[in-house]
C-alpha cells in the first residue's frame, strides 16, 4: 500500500475536529435531514414493490444531494481547516486531503 493510500488512525481523528459556523452547520444539517428523508422514502419504495426505474431515479436524486454535502464540506475543509494548518507549517495536511479525493473518486 503506498504512503498517500494508508489511513489516518482512529486516535488521530478523536482529537481533531471541525468548527463550522452556524449556519454552515445548520446548511448541512438541513441538507442531511432531507438525505435521511429520502432514503427513508427510498427503503418504503421498495418495500411497496414500486416500479425500479423509480427507485433509480431517487437514488439517484439523493446521491445528488450528497454530493452537494460533500461540496460544501470539502470546500469549508479547504478554505478553513487545510489553510491553518498550512499556516502553521503542518504541509501533512496536503497528503490528507489527496486521499480524501482519492477517496470521493473511488465512486
Amino acid at each position: 500500500m503506498s504512503e498517500l493510500m494508508k489511513e489516518v488512525p482512529v486516535a488521530d481523528l478523536a482529537c481533531r475536529k471541525s468548527h463550522h459556523p452556524p449556519e454552515v452547520k445548520r446548511d448541512l444539517t438541513n441538507r442531511l435531514s432531507r438525505v435521511e428523508g429520502q432514503i427513508r422514502g427510498i427503503k418504503g419504495m421498495v418495500d411497496k414493490d414500486v416500479y425500479c426505474d423509480d427507485i433509480i431515479t431517487q437514488l439517484a436524486a439523493t446521491q445528488s444531494a450528497l454530493n452537494g454535502v460533500t461540496k460544501l464540506l470539502l470546500e469549508g475543509h479547504l478554505k478553513g481547516c487545510v489553510v491553518d494548518r498550512l499556516s502553521d507549517g503542518d504541509e501533512e495536511v496536503l497528503d490528507e486531503l489527496l486521499i480524501t479525493i482519492q477517496k470521493m473518486m473511488r465512486k
